[in-house]
């Protein structure tokens, strides 16, 4: 399969790129900085911004699926993510790549208050309401397409995970708390879902209790 992933060179991206080649699959990794990503055989960089709709209609073609797992580090108001996916979903519309797998997060949409309580009640109002304000817009525009897409909100990133299962949700009851999810549980995942099409059309909440 050859998948063309957005922000190849972050913690999940990286990752998940990583883990894609040793599964036998081909990949383009977008990236801001070239120097951020080793090419390969198997890999192949595309260097440009996310939300530039040319750029990505050009390098989109031939791909099978798109994984889309950008991040950003600054607090203040943003409007990447609902950019990026704009500028992506008509890419995409374009050049007749269907299948999309798409990061968001705890506090997307009904997952907000559902990461424990230092999350809900600290790191969430703190330090990561803004970027989630424009995940809940990207996540409206993702809905509206008519592409086969996965949206995957991931529980709080931890360096190691809690003994047991990840749990995976597509219906959130009304006391869950999955408090914790490595970066690399994430990109398992993300592959799976690309992998067996599993989960099209509906939003996994997943981690830890």
């Amino acid at each position: 399969m050859r998948l063309f992933v957005v922000g190849a060179s972050g913690g999940v991206g990286s990752r998940l790129l990583a883990r894609a080649v040793a599964q036998g699959h081909t990949v383009t990794a977008q990236t801001r900085e070239a120097s951020r990503v080793t090419p390969s055989e198997d890999v192949r960089v595309a260097e440009g911004e996310p939300t530039d709709e040319p750029f990505l209609r050009r390098s989109l073609e031939g791909h099978d699926a798109v994984v889309l797992c950008l991040g950003i580090d600054s607090l203040g108001r943003t409007t990447l993510f609902s950019d990026s996916t704009r500028a992506l979903g008509a890419a995409m519309e374009a050049t007749g790549v269907k299948r999309l797998v798409a990061v968001t997060g705890i506090g997307a949409g009904d997952s907000k208050g559902h990461g424990g309580w230092y999350y809900n009640h600290v790191l969430f109002p703190l330090f990561t309401r803004h970027r989630y304000a424009d995940k809940d817009r990207q996540e409206a525009l993702i809905e509206r397409t008519s592409l086969d897409w996965t949206i995957v909100r991931p529980a709080p990133f931890a360096k190691s995970a809690p003994d047991g299962e990840l749990q995976v949700f597509t219906e959130i009851p009304p006391r869950l708390q999955l408090s914790a999810i490595t970066r690399d549980e994430t990109a398992a995942f993300l592959l799976e879902c690309v992998e067996d099409a599993t989960f099209v059309r509906q939003k996994p909440f997943i981690g830890h209790a």
